[in-house]
């Protein structure tokens, strides 16, 4: 799929140090080292540096996600964050959840106290009561 078609993946960076992985797992250095070695991550070499791809992230943070929820929220989708745009009283969130795009609107405020922007690790937690479908027909919308 083209780079068209996915306007934020241009935005995402291609490869996280060691450091930025540790920082955005909540690990440290040392455990990603030792992780390495028992051959639960694998980093590639980029010269003297350890890397990861970035598009592996989610699937190390989702393998990560145990038991500590701390709500009855079951559809989770952890990502990294690649965009955000605030404006006096809401933030909209732009997440990168493997191959989903995920959009939040929140407050600015939450926004903020949270630190998002692009490059955080973050997890979209859905929780809904209903979902509709809508689709144009030819006589016009239905949904279901």
């Amino acid at each position: 799929m083209s780079a068209a078609w996915l306007p934020y993946a241009e935005r995402v960076v291609d490869y996280l140090r060691i450091g930025e992985v540790a920082q955005r797992v909540g690990v440290s250095v040392d455990t990603l080292r030792r992780w390495e070695a028992e051959g639960r991550i694998v980093f590639e070499r980029r010269g003297n540096q350890r890397v990861l791809p970035a598009s592996q992230l989610a699937g190390l943070l989702s393998s990560l996600a145990g038991s500590e929820r701390t709500s009855s929220a079951r559809n989770r989708l952890t990502g990294v964050v690649v965009a955000v745009e605030r404006d006096g009283v809401m933030a909209k969130v732009e997440l990168a959840c493997g191959d989903y795009r995920i959009v939040s609107l929140m407050s600015r405020e939450a926004a903020d106290e949270m630190g998002l922007a692009p490059g955080v690790a973050a997890t979209a937690v859905v929780k809904s009561t209903s979902v509709m479908v809508e689709i144009e027909s030819d006589a016009g919308r239905r949904s279901s």
